[in-house]
């Protein structure tokens, strides 16, 4: 079982940045492939950037070159540094966590908003 926090969202202008943070408990984090994924208003779900166990990492191409995953384990936390961000940016982003072992095993967060708004 594990329990996932975000936080670091809130309000941004166009061009501007934001990091965002997601700290696991209740299980070991190292096991853990991570993501971020993020939902608008009357939009599916969309993969925005994983990171592997040992540090495999894959963008969705509407933010490669903006924005950066990184995990440590040693804190049990992902983050998703946004730069430049754009209107079309805004969400809510959702941390993610899949069981390398047993890939059944795939926890949620509770999200957090992003708003990009001049």
């Amino acid at each position: 079982q594990v329990q996932l926090a975000e936080s670091g969202g809130g309000l941004v202008q166009p061009g501007g940045s934001l990091r965002l943070s997601c700290a696991a408990s209740g299980s070991i984090f190292s096991l853990y492939a991570m993501g971020w994924y993020r939902q608008a208003p009357g939009e599916q779900r969309e993969l925005v950037a994983t990171i592997t166990t040992f540090g495999n990492i894959n963008y969705a191409g509407s933010v490669k070159g903006r924005f950066t995953i990184s995990r440590d384990n040693a804190k049990s936390t992902v983050y998703l540094q946004m730069n430049s961000l754009k209107p079309e940016d805004s969400a809510v982003y959702y941390c993610n966590a899949r069981n390398v072992l047993d890939n059944t095993n795939n926890y949620w967060g509770k999200g957090t908003l992003v708003t990009v708004s001049s």
